[in-house]
């Protein structure tokens, strides 16, 4: 018996049963849709991530003060210190301290109502420079940013996010309007251009004034900042634009061992890192909980197998008396096994397929499709068939041709 001839046999006996293939293939079909869903999902969340982190910046350094101690020694987060001050973010910007430094964005915010007529709209207000759109990566879609003279002359002036200026002004045009700012009348002077969501703000929904105006309004003349916001000069500088914000810090707060520090420097391709590790892990895990459905499916494959076997030992003890090999016989066996997870592989990928393109207008995370990951499935559901199979087609193989004919 040619390979042609036992494919046809193969699919002859997997049709003539079709019910029971049917049960077995549905096993390894939801094993397959699970896992390539869930590997869909794993890579989605790390392409937003990704995207969402590229998206506040490249080559982009964050410099965070350290932690705070009350009077009666609690510590609070990191943070929540008031160590670094504008005079930290004025030395880095110097490219004689700091050569592969690009550009310095000091920055302090806080949450303010802001009113502009009869509508009302609670959001973030950020005090900052003018190097603030080049190190975040931003552009103005209306108007202007702010400049030297307004940070320079404490000008009442303000930028907003796209979602803030619609929430505030609809579809009117909000250049050279006036907003209250926590009650001080500020003049819109532009309008960003809107980058989306991240995973946990908002970037269209803020408003961005001068930062020498956010300290005489909302911090009450303070000269502290809450982060400094650093990009290097190339992705290639970033190392030494980290290594020279740090010794110059150190030196201006006067501490000599860097275990001391009371601030923080993280780059973005930390923050990366260290979603994209979580994100793995989380995939690894949930692919290891869909895998145990592939082996259900696998013990599926086994059973009907045995069954067959057992239905089919007369006609296995004639072939073998009219001449076929014992591995003719588990050859034959190991087809309809590799049949019914081929089948079951390219259904469940079908379904995967499915599933993550209907899924994500009903939930909010994205599904990647990964090429790798339907053949891959594909594969394994036919590994699948064949290893479960492996022991049915052995068994029906050793069947003495006398003893299977002698059978009831």
């Amino acid at each position: 018996m040619n390979w042609l001839e036992t494919l046809r046999t193969g699919l002859e006996a997997t049709v003539t049963h079709r019910l029971r293939s049917g049960l077995t293939v549905l096993g390894i079909l939801i094993g397959i849709a699970a896992v390539i869903l869930t590997v869909g999902l794993g890579e989605g969340a790390q392409n937003q991530v990704a995207s969402e982190i590229s998206s506040l910046g490249s080559n982009l350094l964050t410099i965070t003060p350290g932690s705070s101690t009350s009077s009666t020694g609690v510590r609070g987060g990191l943070g929540t210190a008031t160590t670094l001050t504008m005079g930290d973010a004025t030395a880095l910007a110097s490219h004689t301290v700091a050569p592969d430094i690009a550009a310095v964005a000091p920055t302090t915010s806080v949450s303010e109502v802001l009113t502009a007529g009869t509508s009302t709209w609670t959001t973030s207000v950020v005090g900052t420079s003018p190097a603030w759109l080049s190190v975040r990566d931003e552009t103005v879609a209306e108007g202007r940013f702010i400049t030297t003279n307004d940070v320079a002359d404490h000008a009442m002036v303000t930028v907003l996010a796209s979602t803030t200026s619609e929430e505030l002004f609809g579809f009117r045009d909000p250049v050279g309007q006036t907003v209250d700012v926590g009650g001080t009348p500020m003049t819109v002077v532009g309008v960003l251009a809107s980058v989306g969501d991240s995973s946990t703000t908002n970037e269209d929904d803020q408003a961005v004034v001068p930062i020498t105006t956010a300290q005489d309004v909302l911090s009450g003349g303070s000269d502290v900042v809450q982060d400094i916001l650093v990009s290097s000069t190339s992705s290639g500088t970033l190392s030494g634009a980290y290594q020279e914000a740090d010794a110059e810090l150190l030196a201006l707060h006067h501490i000599t061992s860097p275990a001391n520090a009371d601030f923080t420097i993280e780059s973005q391709q930390q923050v990366l890192s260290t979603a994209t590790s979580v994100d793995k892990t989380l995939t690894v895990l949930l692919g290891g909980i869909a895998g145990i459905s592939l082996l259900v499916g696998g013990i599926g494959v086994m059973n009907i197998m045995l069954v067959s076997v057992t239905e089919r030992i007369r006609e296995i003890g004639l072939r073998k008396a009219l001449g076929a090999t014992p591995s003719i016989i588990r050859r034959q066996f190991l087809v309809e096994a590799s049949v019914l997870g081929l089948v079951g592989g390219v259904l469940g990928a079908g379904l995967g397929l499915l599933g993550a393109v209907v899924l994500p207008h009903f939930i909010s995370d994205p599904i990647a499709i990964s090429p790798v990951a339907i053949v891959g499935s594909i594969v394994i559901a036919i590994c699948i068939g064949i290893l479960f199979g492996v022991y049915p087609a052995s068994r029906a193989a050793r069947l003495a041709p006398i003893d299977a004919l002698r059978s009831e």
